[in-house]
């Protein structure tokens, strides 16, 4: 387990290295291409944007990074590691060390408050080393949603609920995935969504997000353009 800790790429080297690939998927005797010979290097301490029109393209090449998919054909590393070479275990353990991943939809246990929705993947989270409920507390007090800690899911906004899929990403040393994370969220709150991953930024984190919403490029340091199954612009 060791090798992932310590052999994490140096500033100047590609913290993610997306090379050759190819992506389809197969509806009855069809195969769609998704995704066809793409090349992507991100920076460590980046701030990409992937934007392009409605289209799985984008989310797909995130979800590739993030080892959601398995491409067609290609290859995808991540700090280095061929995460098509690895055994599951080892690529649980850089996924869970290296890789956060916020949802565009909220993944939320409906059973659970908002308080146990946050602390719930801080428990499997070996990089939390303080206290999982204050840390949870501080989250809310950041993102302003305190007073509704000990609601169900089903008791929330669809703005509420986002806020709660955010914050457990919000301090974690990762590199950052996110699809559309201000898709549901009105503008101001948006914004502050935007401040706060630009501001782990620049602590030193990566952060890659899909989006279609041209905002977003005031906060990036690099935009891409995913289109026609191509990165069209770059």
């Amino acid at each position: 387990m060791n090798i992932i800790k310590n052999s994490l790429p140096e500033d100047g080297f590609p913290i993610v290295d997306v090379s050759n690939v190819r992506e389809s998927y197969v509806l009855g005797s069809l195969e769609i291409p998704v995704l066809s010979d793409v090349n992507l290097k991100t920076e460590r301490r980046e701030f990409l944007a992937i934007m392009g029109p409605s289209g799985p393209g984008k989310s797909t090449l995130v979800n590739l990074i993030d080892y959601l998919d398995r491409p067609t054909a290609g290859q995808a590393l991540v700090k280095g590691h061929d995460l098509n070479r690895m055994p599951d275990q080892e690529l649980a353990h850089l996924k869970e060390l290296e890789v956060d991943f916020v949802f565009q939809t909220f993944n939320l246990v409906p059973c659970l408050t908002a308080l146990e929705n946050v602390l719930l993947p801080t428990f499997a989270n070996s990089r939390i080393n303080i206290d999982p409920t204050r840390r949870a507390r501080e989250l809310y007090e950041v993102i302003g949603i305190h007073n509704h800690m000990h609601h169900r899911p089903g008791e929330l906004s669809g703005k509420q609920s986002q806020w709660i899929s955010i914050a457990p990403h919000i301090n974690d040393p990762a590199i950052r995935l996110a699809d559309d994370p201000t898709g549901n969220l009105y503008l101001r709150k948006g914004a502050e969504v935007l401040r706060i991953f630009k501001g782990l930024n620049n602590e030193g984190g990566t952060v890659v997000i899909v989006t279609h919403d041209p905002e977003i490029a005031k906060y990036a340091n690099r935009v891409i353009l995913v289109k026609d199954e191509i990165i069209q612009y770059n």
